[in-house]
């Protein structure tokens, strides 16, 4: 007797989908890769260490240059690159409160399009390196963020 094999496809998501998608108040990051949903582990010790002292550190950085008013580092954003199936929740990103007013989907998504709101992303490298260094990095480099 032969059995026919099913596979599962999996679905593909654009990025207002998985906006729309994403659970609020999750305990769990997510990240949009190609369409397809990935659940991102949750920082944990080394990389959670270093990402609070560089956070730190750039806050006190941002201070001594007088930018407390208009620099943020928000607790979570996503970042919406031109490939309309992407979408990425750095470490830490540093935005401007002068250009945040351009950004239509900040305050109800917490989602960032465009590059002039956008100081500084840093991407702590982990068991993902090769998003973090191909993916991200030409995404954002696309988008012009500096």
């Amino acid at each position: 007797m032969n059995q026919a094999q099913t596979q599962t496809e999996t679905k593909l998501y654009t990025f207002d989908e998985f906006i729309e998608w994403y659970p609020e108040n999750s305990e769990v990051r997510y990240e949009l890769y190609d369409g397809v949903i990935v659940e991102m582990p949750k920082p944990r010790g080394k990389h959670s260490r270093l990402t609070g002292s560089l956070g730190g550190k750039l806050l006190q950085v941002i201070d001594q240059m007088g930018k407390t008013d208009i620099w943020f580092i928000p607790r979570e954003s996503i970042v919406r690159p031109f490939r309309d199936k992407c979408g990425y929740e750095p470490d830490i990103i540093v935005l401007d409160e002068d250009t945040i007013s351009a950004e239509t989907r900040w305050e109800s998504e917490s989602v960032i399009e465009k590059a002039t709101s956008v100081k500084l992303i840093v991407e702590v490298v982990s068991t993902n390196w090769q998003d973090d260094y191909y993916d991200k990095r030409r995404d954002y480099e696309i988008m012009g963020i500096p």
